[in-house]
């Protein structure tokens, strides 16, 4: 569905929705009834937010070639076991 907009000289504009293709040149007014012309306006492209674009191309990307990862990340490793024995006695976390 699309959303055309018309000019009434009594009232001002107005929008009408209706499917893509489907606008006539003149549309009935809402308000007095007179026929009111088609106004063409620049169409209404939203852009997508940073991070929703950003996940978008990673996974357009992941499909045609995903990472291979060699090690586990830095942040998901275990901490290296003490050197001093004592500390093996001691529960794990």
């Amino acid at each position: 569905m699309a959303t055309y907009r018309y000019h009434c000289a009594d009232c001002g504009p107005f929008d009408v929705i209706r499917p893509i293709g489907r606008a006539l040149s003149e549309e009935a007014c809402e308000a007095c009834g007179d026929q009111a012309r088609r106004v063409f306006t620049a169409p209404m492209l939203s852009r997508t937010s940073t991070p929703l674009a950003r996940a978008l191309r990673a996974q357009e990307a992941s499909a045609h070639e995903p990472r291979v990862v060699t090690e586990v990340p830095p942040s998901r490793r275990r901490p290296a076991p003490h050197a001093d024995p004592r500390h093996a006695q001691l529960p794990k976390p």
